[in-house]
């Protein structure tokens, strides 16, 4: 047998050997789905928290000494932070949610005078407030009938509430355990790699890993402080419910424009309910999402993301949906590092692509 036939059979048999690999990560990843959360979440975490362990480690503390440092300061922090946001944030919900046919009428009462000659034009049946109210009123009924099922399932079924508890307890101790070996699970995947292509693996890892740190470390400052700009402005100028809408609008700002669009819906439909005949009102709950867009656009986007992420938005957006249909909460959380991957191994097959045969021709040089 030829030499040239033997490297053929041994590339076929090495694709088929990470095809199968490949299938059968894809395979588990699925069946294990309902119990990755903590794991999924530790990871994640740890992610966040490595620069940090190893800043520690370079003034001189050991490996074990700063992840144990930087696990009970970020569990503090979090615990501190759960404790002093979430009572004020579920009464408000509670409130918005039993008061929101009341709020709908009004704002409709202010509205339809403004769309009732779009409707007349469109030739479209006339509105009745008594039908949205009833319509608000069942859809806030059902809202609270889902939240109760929800809770009452929790409550009765013992792999909900364990899978709550392994969240809660599980994710801080992966995440120590993460943090303190992560050099070494880098060196050991390293090592792993196959020799021939190693060097390429390493260059593609290194891309992969400045786009994911890049959006993922950057968009949660963003959004983190995007929310705190929302929930503390929309207070200070007296709007209703202003910190549950500020913290919605920031904590989905890392899908592009959607955060910005729902935060900004809500608020001004609470302000135009709340304030009429006082313009001025709304005019200030309008300035803080201005604001907010401002510092987002000009200061907090460029420094915290800048140009390295190559993610483009609707990518971003289809990779979100795409994850959350296939693995619920767990595929929300891959679904951006997935995406990056994948948009840095498509450039380089682009790349290899322009430098063959199949793109130059045949006589090309």
């Amino acid at each position: 047998m030829r030499s040239r036939d033997v490297m053929e059979i041994a590339r076929a048999t090495r694709w088929r050997f990470w095809l199968a690999a490949a299938v059968v990560f894809l395979l588990l990843l699925w069946l294990l789905n309902n119990i990755l959360l903590p794991f999924v979440v530790g990871i994640v975490v740890a992610y966040f928290l490595d620069p940090v362990v190893s800043r520690l480690e370079r003034l001189g503390m050991s490996r074990t000494w700063a992840t144990t440092a930087v696990t009970i300061v970020a569990a503090l922090l979090a615990v501190g932070v759960a404790m002093a946001i979430m009572p004020p944030v579920f009464s408000q919900v509670q409130a918005l949610i039993v008061n929101a046919p009341q709020y709908t009428v009004k704002l409709a009462t202010r509205v339809m005078p403004l769309i009732e000659p779009v409707r007349e034009r469109l030739d479209l049946p006339p509105l009745s407030l008594q039908e949205i109210q009833t319509e608000v009123s069942q859809r806030a009924g059902q809202v609270l009938a889902l939240l109760g099922s929800i809770a009452g399932q929790v409550a009765q079924r013992g792999i909900a509430l364990a899978n709550l508890l392994s969240l809660l307890f599980l994710t801080p101790v992966v995440t120590f355990y993460l943090l303190r070996d992560w050099q070494r699970v880098v060196v050991s995947l390293d090592s792993a790699l196959p020799l021939d292509h190693a060097d390429t693996i390493r260059r593609l890892a290194r891309e992969s890993n400045a786009a994911i740190a890049g959006y993922l470390r950057g968009q949660a400052l963003v959004c983190i402080s995007l929310g705190a700009i929302y929930a503390i402005g929309l207070s200070l100028v007296g709007l209703q419910f202003g910190l549950v809408i500020g913290l919605i609008a920031g904590a989905i700002s890392f899908i592009p424009f959607v955060g910005t669009f729902v935060g900004a819906v809500m608020a001004l439909g609470m302000a135009l309910v709340q304030f009429p005949p006082d313009w001025l009102g709304v005019a200030k709950v309008a300035a803080v999402f201005l604001f907010g867009q401002a510092m987002e656009g000009n200061v907090l986007s460029p420094k915290l993301v800048g140009d390295r992420v190559g993610l483009h938005p609707v990518w971003i957006m289809f990779a979100l949906l795409a994850g959350g249909s296939l693995l619920g909460f767990v595929g929300v959380l891959i679904a951006v590092p997935v995406a990056a991957v994948i948009g840095v191994i498509v450039r380089h097959l682009l790349h290899r692509y322009r430098e063959s045969a199949i793109y130059r021709g045949s006589g090309a040089a």
